[in-house]
């Protein structure tokens, strides 16, 4: 349960590796801090028709015993839902995504960025999140924003079994790290963009005066006119009651991309909402309704 809360709400989807898995930042980016990637918005193409594949390997298990799996993955833009209140949202249909079965996930692009509008199916903590900002336009190297931190929020699983859902505490944060060359099996993308999400979980167990900590950390490479071509993710669960702990790495690769030529850019033409995602210390709030799952959920 909780593995699948972590591909729920984290990005990416989490948009979203760990230290085990993450090449330092300062070898990951040959662009300055602060400078801004041309075009941001041409890296997460959505566009009907759109359709990635992927093939991936998951390891999982407790800390003293791995299991090593091999899955595929099928990614394609269907269409578009309207929401309550008119808003207009892409659906990305997944029929394997981190070998959790197929599921569908909602998103809009507009000039401000990329914003997750959840999942089917998902998580009742998933729910109490979104929608939420994954990824900025422009983006910018070395740029970091919290997408939630949510605090006291009901966990939606009763994990020590005394009848009570745990209350838990939920933080995302992305971070463009720059952009370097990449190969995957569908071939080499020299200036694909590289981006971190990482989610924090500390569930307070409701029977016992015991807080256990999950982390999920997900870096993910995209390229321009085609999208996510690689990620890797760690999601480690620290031991609850009488288990030992869970680790779980995950890592997706692009084998075949068909991308349909783009109309333009939804919203292109809008100006971000007054306020919405903007870089101000008063829009705080906002953020607090990754990764990714959105950060990878998006970009697959």
């Amino acid at each position: 349960m909780v593995q699948n809360l972590f591909r729920s709400t984290l990005i990416a989807v989490g948009i979203l590796g760990s230290a085990a898995i993450l090449v330092g930042q300062d070898q990951a980016s040959a662009t300055e801090a602060g400078q801004a990637i041309a075009q941001s918005a041409d890296y997460f193409p959505d566009t009907v028709g759109t359709r990635w594949q992927y093939r991936g390997q998951i390891s999982e298990g407790p800390l003293q015993t791995i299991e090593n799996k091999y899955f595929s993955n099928v990614s394609s833009v269907t269409g578009t839902r309207t929401l309550k209140g008119g808003l207009v949202v892409t659906v990305f249909h997944d029929t394997n995504p981190g070998n959790h079965g197929p599921s569908d996930s909602f998103y809009r692009r507009d000039a401000a960025g990329v914003v997750y509008y959840g999942s089917e199916p998902g998580t009742p903590l998933e729910r109490q999140l979104t929608p939420y900002q994954i990824i900025r336009f422009p983006m910018k190297v070395a740029q970091s924003f919290q997408q939630f931190n949510r605090t006291d929020i009901d966990f939606g699983s009763d994990i020590d079994g005394d009848g009570t859902n745990e209350k838990v505490d939920v933080e995302g944060l992305s971070t463009v790290l720059g952009q370097e060359s990449i190969t995957v099996p569908a071939g080499t993308y020299p200036d694909a963009v590289r981006v971190e999400a990482r989610m924090t979980l500390k569930i307070r167990l409701s029977s016992v005066d015991r807080t256990a900590v999950g982390t999920d950390v997900m870096t993910a490479w995209f390229a321009k006119g085609v999208g996510l071509v690689k990620y890797i993710e760690r999601q480690e669960l620290a031991a609850l009651k009488d288990d030992r702990g869970n680790i779980t790495d995950i890592t997706e690769e692009l084998e075949e991309v068909s991308v349909k030529s783009a109309p333009g850019l939804q919203g292109r033409n809008e100006s971000a909402p007054e306020g919405l995602f903007a870089d101000h210390t008063g829009d705080q709030k906002l953020f607090q309704v990754l990764f990714a799952s959105g950060l990878r959920a998006y970009a697959r």
